[in-house]
């Protein structure tokens, strides 16, 4: 993931609550608005932003098998996007192997 306030995560893709349920606990870890915050440049999600992007993180390693991802069967890949009102985001893909 080529930006630093938006992020990758594979986690819990059969139960859509468990989406709404990360963002709020994210949430709470880097609230926006927070007063100790000097980096809000581009607004009070800006400092929140990069804080999540680090902590979940900007790349995967995923298995891909017979041209398909090959993930758990409760597993889904996340574009995480923590700005409240984002651009177009840019993936780079490496595929290693046969």
């Amino acid at each position: 993931m080529q930006h630093t306030s938006a992020s990758l995560a594979i986690n819990e893709n059969a139960d859509p609550t468990v989406r709404g349920d990360m963002e709020r606990y994210f949430n709470v870890l880097a609230p926006e608005g927070a007063a100790y915050f000097q980096h809000t440049d581009e607004g009070a999600d800006d400092m929140p932003a990069h804080i999540k992007s680090t902590l979940i993180g900007v790349s995967q390693t995923i298995p891909i098998t017979n041209g398909h991802l090959n993930l758990g069967l409760w597993q889904g890949l996340y574009l995480c996007e923590h700005r409240d009102h984002a651009c177009s985001r840019t993936i780079i893909v490496t595929l290693q192997g046969e």
